[in-house]
């Protein structure tokens, strides 16, 4: 079963990529579609009949080199069967709703075979996902990692008659190999200290790891924190986080439907996942989760407020999604990785949505993006609007207070993430950068509600008028991604969030009552353990996650002041009444405040300039430097003056040599003589004649 899932979505994408002609371009499509929905309900099948156990699945031999033998296998875990739900079923969702979007696309002629090629490169792109969710070790997951990398950039750029999505897919690309390289690092130094690249061998390590010493770059570190952080780094560039993020944006050159899959759902969560399955390395890794925590908070508020002015409504969604990631590494960084993956879980299902019910708006409107151009749709596309709306009440957390798990699932999850920051966040600088991004984005999410489907109808009267609903085939996934964004949440808030002993016997691992010396020695060393059972594992890696006993932030979290509890359904509120007063009650109001704060408004617009940053830093320079070697090196150097030296020198020698073939025996016997005269010479003056 685990290996139809596997390699069921490359079968489809080799067969409708190289044999859409014999089959038909029709049948690639559905091909290729009832090959994902297999994988997903066979997926659905391993997440509920699978235990918290961990099982390996070899499926061949692959590397063996020196101390390096590597099998390709699959690990099947909690945490495996989790991404295999989240992976499959919005791919097979996204497959299903590209059948309506891209039936007539605009930017291809129906004599193309852009369907057969979109199709496969989506299927391809699960397959390389599902490589990297599967890994039984670090190199099998960089195999994944690269190849939902390529994946993306066929995707991002497949549009390759537009040059900005020509150029938003080699960003996308070259920004993720900087993040990749760090991860390449992570594992040669993984390698290095423990002879091995499989997960069981470099966790059992992890303690030992924690008290090793590593050179690197002129100095002495900590391996675990240095490692640690190494591998985060591949996680900032595939998730997106502050500094490495500027390729999400404008990754929304691809289809819609590349947008749902690769950066809501899939690809950008992959980061999380890595952080949750090094968890063994990252409980000895404090300074680098706390790195983690840092960053992870700044990302939120960052792309929080970004997202409060953009007007492109794929944009906003993409700096929600950069923001949600940040909430889930906030999660990892303070060591409640069920958390994180609870968060990751909720956000596949209403991100998805969104932007799916996006692409459903741009559909209605022939392809406009900006939000300003819309207005009065709601009764236009009436199941967009209200699959968008359940959408934005998951992401802005709308439920009851205090119940903790009744309400929309972004509710659950994210009010157990920012729970669990006040009590492990030191100084509590990562609980209000995540309250605030709450308020942030509840604002921007209710905005974009009430300029698409509120108001006045703006823009082009003509496209107004001729809007219309999109096809069932593109609105039975929103329908499905409903129920998911209604319901999950609720449904699993115990097995992620509830008490600990049920999340690690969900994740793997045991409880033990602890002894009276030990209960002693836990509360003396560490306080807040107190009222904590003593969590045994069996092993670090023997269970999905991993958890030190003395890491009490889940436990803690749930004991935490009422206040902080209210706090992000207060933030849900302000941004929801704040959005309300600018676009409905006073819609005026907004270009006067952008107007007084001009500043502060095109600093938010630009993105914080980091695009102008960096190409001033490093694109500028880099192709100045291109120039110089190509003028200068290759123009003058080369071409200019060896070329123009060699021009003149080899056709004398040329010429010489000529003279010497003159077909003359006498010739030929002169040129010997020399040469033995010559060689008689040299041996005699070198002593070579003794």
């Amino acid at each position: 079963m685990e290996k139809i899932i596997l390699f069921a979505p490359l079968v489809g994408a080799i067969i409708a990529g190289f044999g859409w002609r014999q089959i038909g371009e029709r049948n690639a499509q559905i091909l290729t579609t009832s090959l994902l929905f297999l994988a997903a309900a066979l997926s659905w099948i391993v997440f509920f009949t699978h235990g918290p156990e961990t099982q390996h699945i070899t499926i061949m031999r692959w590397i063996e080199s020196g101390a390096l033998s590597t099998e390709w296998s699959i690990r099947l875990d909690r945490l495996t069967s989790i991404m295999l739900i989240v992976v499959t079923t919005v791919s097979a969702l996204v497959h299903l709703y590209s059948f309506g979007y891209m039936a007539h696309d605009e930017n291809w002629s129906e004599t193309e075979s852009y369907r057969a090629r979109f199709f496969a490169y989506l299927s391809f792109f699960t397959f390389a996902m599902l490589m990297l969710v599967t890994s039984d070790n670090l190199l099998q997951m960089f195999f994944g990692w690269e190849g939902v990398g390529v994946a993306s950039y066929l995707l991002i750029g497949f549009y390759y008659k537009k040059p900005s999505a020509n150029a938003a897919a080699i960003k996308a690309f070259v920004v993720n190999r900087v993040g990749d390289f760090g991860f390449a690092l992570g594992i040669f130094g993984l390698f290095m200290l423990t002879d091995s690249i499989r997960f069981d061998d470099v966790f059992a390590a992890a303690p030992s790891l924690a008290e090793t010493t590593l050179h690197f770059l002129w100095s002495d570190w900590n391996a675990a924190n240095l490692l640690a952080f190494l591998l985060f780094v591949g996680a900032m560039g595939k998730s997106a986080q502050l500094i490495l993020h500027t390729w999400l944006p404008d990754a929304m050159e691809g289809p819609t439907p590349v947008s749902a899959l690769i950066h809501a759902a899939t690809m950008v969560t992959a980061g999380v996942f890595l952080v949750c399955r090094m968890s063994p390395l990252m409980e000895f890794a404090p300074e680098a989760m706390a790195f983690v925590t840092f960053l992870g908070a700044t990302t939120a508020f960052f792309a929080a407020t970004v997202g409060l002015v953009q007007n492109d409504i794929k944009r906003v969604i993409a700096y929600s999604t950069c923001s949600q990631l940040g909430y889930m590494f906030v999660a990892a960084g303070v060591g409640v990785y069920s958390v994180a993956m609870f968060h990751l879980f909720t956000h596949a299902f209403f991100k998805a949505m969104l932007f799916l019910g996006a692409g459903s708006v741009i559909h209605a409107m022939h392809h406009e993006q900006d939000m300003r151009n819309y207005g009065a749709l709601r009764k236009k596309i009436p199941y967009t609007f209200w699959a968008m709306m359940i959408g934005t009440l998951a992401i802005t957390g709308v439920g009851i207070p205090l119940t903790g798990w009744i309400g929309f699932a972004g509710f659950a999850s994210k009010d157990a993430v920012i729970e669990s920051a006040y009590v492990g966040s030191a100084g509590g600088y990562a609980f209000w950068m995540l309250v605030i991004a709450a308020l942030f984005t509840s604002f921007y999410s209710w905005r974009l509600i009430f300029l698409t489907f509120f108001g006045e109808a703006r823009g082009n009267k003509h496209t107004h008028d001729h809007a219309h609903e999109s096809p069932s085939v593109m609105l039975i996934p929103l329908g499905v991604l409903a129920l998911g964004a209604v319901f999950a949440g609720a449904i699993w808030y115990s097995s992620f969030f509830g008490k600990t002993n049920e999340v690690v016997k969900f994740f793997g691992g045991h409880y033990e009552e602890p002894s009276k010396e030990l209960a002693a020695e836990v509360a003396e060393n560490y306080p807040k353990a107190s009222k904590l059972k003593y969590v045994m594992a069996d092993a670090p890696g023997e269970a999905a996650i991993y958890i030190k006993p003395e890491n009490t932030v889940l436990h803690e979290a749930h004991y935490v002041p009422t206040w902080v509890k209210l706090s992000p359904f207060v933030a849900m509120l302000i941004g929801l009444i704040t959005a309300l007063w600018f676009y409905i009650w006073n819609p005026s109001l907004p270009a006067k405040v952008a107007e007084a704060n001009r500043p502060l408004y095109l600093f938010l617009l630009n993105k914080w300039y980091f695009d102008e940053i960096y190409d001033a830093i490093f694109v500028r320079p880099a192709q100045a430097l291109g120039r110089f070697l190509w003028k200068r090196g290759d123009g003058f150097v080369i071409d200019g003056t060896l070329n123009g030296i060699a021009m003149g020198i080899i056709p004398f020698f040329t010429r010489l040599a000529g003279r010497f073939q003159s077909g003359y025996i006498f010739t030929y016997a002169f040129a010997m003589v020399i040469g033995i005269i010559v060689l008689i010479t040299w041996m005699s003056f070198t002593g070579g004649a003794h």
